[in-house]
């Protein structure tokens, strides 16, 4: 099956987005049974766990779902580095009455192996975040029956994985919560709308392309369509789903998002991303551009935001969420999905009657 016919076959063509610490297999199973498509994020799996848990999405449904991988390379950073990262966050474990972490030997997953537990396991489709694979890896995956979509912040990164033989595009737009997917221009230069990227990427590849960032609701999902994208990945808008992971700090600041709660920061993780301000987001900002890139950062924070958790401060945790946080809604995630496509039906033939008037013709 092509990517393209992949899409068609959706009942409703919305995509959950993997959300690492947000969003987990109850969700994803949810969202595919209700008729879309759900997402397993696995970049903090160990390969075992990623064998388990597509097995048992697998046994569970016949439908289509997708497993997403963050493409981290192991770091070797100067200690040098560390030492000061370290110094930068004692004031915040004071604060929280936690040790500083002696440095790790280690800061992330080892890809190469989550790649192969993905590649045995063989989801119906695969994507991928911070890099792009290259054509072995693509091959290979395809071979084994997976589908290949690759996250892509600009026009040149859609390329990028159009070269390497990818089956689909999910446009990322500056709007969207979390990580940014970016991998050719980290900063400013790929914080690009997601209405803009959609259009000028599906002119530049001939792909599918999923839209994704700033989507909230059926009207959102309607313009991703009327723009060409053959689905909306939707991630923010599920994060008062009862299925979502997240804790009650991270929820609590959320149901009282105002308008322009959310800020693109380095801070908790050394790469762009972006969550609702807080205390820590604006007491780094002016040495944002010193922390240690990721994975280092991500994995020198982890205790802090850890013990935020526990003790129920929001001001030190990742509080990744896009620009339509406001418009968050409570539910179960297969009712919101059924909810927002009802949307999207009324807005799309509201559309239809404007355009082609009361006798039925085009005006």
């Amino acid at each position: 099956m092509t990517a393209a016919a992949l899409f068609e076959s959706l009942a409703i063509p919305i995509i959950q987005a993997p959300m690492l610490g947000a969003s987990g297999p109850a969700m994803a199973l949810a969202v595919t049974r209700a008729g879309g498509m759900g997402s397993l994020a696995a970049g903090g799996l160990a390969p075992e766990d990623i064998v388990e848990q597509i097995a048992a999405l697998k046994a569970a449904t016949d439908r289509p779902f997708g497993v997403n991988l963050l493409i981290a390379r192991a770091a070797a950073p100067d200690p040098a580095i560390v030492t000061e990262a370290l110094e930068r966050l004692a004031p915040w474990h004071d604060r929280l009455g936690i040790e500083l972490p002696a440095p790790p030997n280690d800061y992330a997953p080892d890809f190469d192996a989550q790649f192969a537990a993905l590649l045995a396991a063989a989801p119906p489709l695969a994507s991928f975040t911070f890099d792009v694979l290259n054509r072995d890896q693509v091959a290979a995956l395809q071979a084994a029956g997976t589908l290949v979509v690759g996250t892509a912040t600009t026009v040149a990164e859609a390329r990028a994985w159009a070269a390497v033989g990818a089956d689909a595009i999910c446009a990322q737009g500056g709007e969207a919560g979390g990580h940014r997917g970016e991998f050719l221009k980290p900063g400013p230069e790929s914080l690009i709308g997601t209405m803009a990227l959609v259009v000028t990427v599906r002119a530049a590849v001939d792909l599918p392309v999923i839209a994704a960032g700033g989507i909230m609701d059926g009207r959102g999902v309607a313009a991703a369509l009327s723009l060409g994208a053959a689905a909306a990945q939707m991630g923010t808008a599920f994060l008062l789903a009862e299925e979502a992971t997240i804790g009650k700090p991270w929820r609590g600041r959320i149901e009282s998002a105002p308008d322009d709660a959310t800020a693109v920061t380095r801070a908790f993780t050394g790469r762009h991303a972006r969550g609702i301000e807080n205390d820590f987001m604006r007491a780094l900002r002016p040495v944002e551009g010193e922390v240690p890139d990721y994975p280092v950062q991500n994995r020198l924070t982890r205790d802090m935001r850890a013990a935020g958790g526990r003790l129920g401060d929001s001001e030190v945790l990742s509080l990744w969420a896009g620009q339509g946080v406001s418009l968050t809604r409570a539910g179960s995630a297969a009712d919101l999905v059924q909810a927002w496509w009802d949307e999207a039906r009324e807005v799309s033939a509201a559309l239809h009657a404007r355009t082609h008037g009361p006798d039925g013709h085009r005006r």
